[in-house]
């Protein structure tokens, strides 16, 4: 039987304050890291922040084996003894917390695993007390290793991997023994004037424009194939769908904070998915039909194997002459002229934005932001309920700090 070990922690500056969570998953056997997590809450309590460490450690483990026995390892004696069962939840939050990591565990238990909770002394908790710090630096990491050669072992250090931001972090370079400067908190800048860079210029160290991409969960379209473009049928998600949604809800709120905006498409499938991320945050979503999806006029219900079969020229027309347009549709220039027009306002806004929307919109906004002309951005994957994170500062200064992100589902 396999055996795993989750070492989880999170903290909080001022309590509640900035917080953030870390969570490693070891090898049982060797103590070799096999995962990191480690995520910003925005403004939450430590004990929030604690309980979101065991998530995303149980999270993790999930992914290398829901069979596996897991020991999980934490300095909060407050979150080992409420979820071994000898202290009772009170507070809504933790309460809240404590019945997700409850699933979590009974997953695991229904899948022939099992997981116990031991508390440890924080001297002995660094490596997931050095990944929450990462949290509240507002550093997102999503870090998987393999067995072998490169991985890491039981002293806590890591090979070198990439680091994925959270948006509203400027560039960071980790090395082992760097110092990384914390992020000036700050109100959200509004009205902001967005220009495009200038060669040579320093670049604008200020808090960045935040936005999180969220593309709508499965609708029975989606899994047939079916084309369901800006004045088709208009189909709501499925049973999958909702789950889609609801995981992409607890997510966002996991990633964003209590202060992001919620705004969707107005397609029924984006609305669906927006709601249940709006409920999540507590906050009411907001619609803008100008990020819905491209319209394919009279291609809309019919299967992408219909299309290739019948329409071969017209199909690779569509992928590379952004002039071209079905009948009672409209063509990638007429979709990028008001998908822009959206984007340039949710820049100007400042602050952090959730936007729910569809495949086409997202790829021209990322086309945008990262210079990929129209015919090869159909190369980026953004799959149903995956999240994206893009970040713009007032220079006109962009940065993509991951794409089509989809361990929560």
């Amino acid at each position: 039987m396999t055996r795993l070990v989750v070492e989880a922690d999170g903290g909080s500056r001022g309590n509640p304050g900035v917080a953030g969570y870390g969570a490693l998953v070891r090898d049982g056997a060797t103590g070799r890291v096999l995962a990191e997590r480690a995520a910003p809450l925005g403004k939450q309590s430590n004990n929030v922040a604690e309980y979101s460490g065991l998530i995303a450690g149980l999270e993790a483990a999930a992914r290398i084996d829901l069979a596996a026995d897991v020991e999980v390892r934490m300095d909060s004696k407050l979150v080992v003894e409420q979820m071994s069962g000898r202290w009772k939840v009170k507070h809504e939050d933790m309460r809240r917390l404590a019945l997700e990591a409850r699933e979590l565990c009974r997953a695991r238990s229904a899948a022939g695993g099992s997981v116990r909770f031991t508390w440890i002394p924080r001297a002995d908790n660094t490596a997931a007390d050095k990944l929450s710090n990462d949290g509240m630096d507002g550093l997102t990491i999503d870090r998987s290793y393999a067995e072998g050669p490169g991985a890491s072992t039981n002293d806590g250090t890591r090979p070198d991997a990439v680091i994925d931001r959270a948006p509203g972090q400027a560039p960071v370079i980790e090395e082992e023994s760097a110092d990384r400067e914390e992020g000036a908190e700050g109100e959200p800048l509004t009205g902001r004037e967005v220009t495009d860079p200038v060669p040579g210029a320093a670049p604008d160290l200020g808090v960045p424009t935040r936005v999180l991409l969220v593309r709508h969960g499965l609708t029975d379209f989606t899994v047939r194939g079916w084309l369901d473009g800006r004045g088709g049928e208009d189909p709501g998600l499925n049973q999958d769908g909702v789950a889609q949604a609801q995981a992409c809800a607890d997510a966002v709120r996991r990633l964003v904070g209590p202060d992001a905006r919620v705004l969707t498409s107005g397609l029924y499938r984006a609305r669906q998915t927006g709601a249940a991320i709006a409920a999540a945050l507590g906050v009411e979503a907001t619609e803008d039909d100008r990020f819905d999806e491209q319209g394919l006029g009279d291609w809309d219900g019919k299967s992408m194997g219909q299309v290739a079969a019948r329409w071969p020229d017209e199909l690779a027309a569509l992928r590379t002459d952004p002039a071209y347009a079905r009948p009672g549709g409209e063509s990638h220039d007429e979709l990028r002229e008001r998908v822009l027009a959206g984007w340039r306002e949710v820049v100007a806004a400042g602050g952090a934005t959730v936007l729910v929307g569809h495949r086409k919109p997202f790829l021209v906004v990322l086309a945008e932001v990262l210079g990929i002309p129209h015919d090869r951005f159909w190369r980026l994957a953004l799959a149903p309920g995956s999240l994206t994170g893009v970040e713009v500062w007032a220079d006109g200064n962009a940065s993509v700090s991951f794409v089509n992100r989809t361990s929560h589902l």
